[in-house]
């Protein structure tokens, strides 16, 4: 029997209808590819992208701008290593839900069993459906990968209490080839005033950049799994380019309280022979 974690966010973070879903995110990403189309021309596939996770109306411009990246190499990505932080239920490590799909309102996506079994041996990594149940950080996510990828398998993983080193081992664990993506899934800092929030937020960035950690989660709420990246980045030698900084002030919110979000590519470096 083949089990399913059915949606927990649709009807709330995006539209629970699945026409009005398709044809929402398809709106997102062509308004980012005209936005870099104005801009500096893209490079690459990127190895790895740090992508928002409020509500649509609030970060969905700003999480297509990285998803748009990812369009030539929609027939050669084929499993997505996707980690967001525990907002709902705490948990030491990195979690996996021990379903077997994730369902959205798009369809379901297919949980990587051999990635799965391979996790098995890292005792970091542990097993918990109560730390997927309610989560959004990973789900919000899922719409946009199967509109910009044909067919793929998924590693979901919701990361609570980890070191960088332990999240980064589980990323060289899977890092693959060009058929391997990995996905950070973070917001940036919360509930500042405008002008504060994009002064720290232009900071963090500037950090992510320079591939310096750790971030606080007072920086990102996915700092977690962004610290683990920083250092896979480092050892991989990926080189990371700011796509988008906003904040729900720019987009839906107001601007007495905003939470801030970014879009990020990491490139690997191209050795010349």
């Amino acid at each position: 029997m083949n089990s399913v974690r059915p949606p927990a966010v649709a009807g709330a973070f995006y539209p629970a209808q699945g026409l009005v879903l398709a044809k929402d995110v398809q709106d997102f990403l062509a308004k980012a590819a005209t936005q870099v189309a104005a801009g500096t021309a893209a490079e690459g596939v990127p190895k790895a992208i740090i992508v928002p996770h409020a509500g649509y109306i609030y970060s969905g411009s700003t999480a297509a701008l990285a998803y748009g990246r990812l369009a030539p190499a929609r027939h050669t990505l084929h499993r997505v290593v996707l980690l967001g932080p525990a907002h709902r239920v705490p948990v030491r490590g990195l979690a996996l839900p021990g379903d077997d799909y994730l369902a959205t309102p798009l369809g379901q996506v297919a949980v990587d069993q051999a990635a799965v079994a391979q996790l098995a041996r890292l005792p970091q990594v542990v097993v918990s459906r109560a730390v997927h149940a309610q989560e959004h950080s990973l789900e919000v996510q899922l719409p946009f990968l199967q509109t910009v990828l044909d067919d793929f398998t998924l590693v979901p993983l919701v990361v609570g209490d980890a070191s960088p080193d332990e999240v980064a081992e589980v990323l060289n664990l899977l890092w693959g080839g060009p058929e391997t993506l990995l996905v950070i899934s973070s917001d940036l800092s919360h509930f500042l005033p405008y002008p504060t929030a994009q002064q720290l937020d232009r900071q963090t960035v500037q950090a992510i950049l320079s591939l310096r950690g750790p971030l606080t989660h007072q920086q990102a709420c996915g700092g977690t799994p962004i610290n683990g990246l920083l250092l896979a980045a480092r050892q991989h030698a990926l080189q990371p380019q700011l796509l988008g900084l906003c904040n729900s002030g720019d987009t839906a919110g107001d601007k007495g309280r905003v939470v801030g979000y970014t879009a990020l590519a990491f490139e690997e470096a191209h050795h010349v022979h």
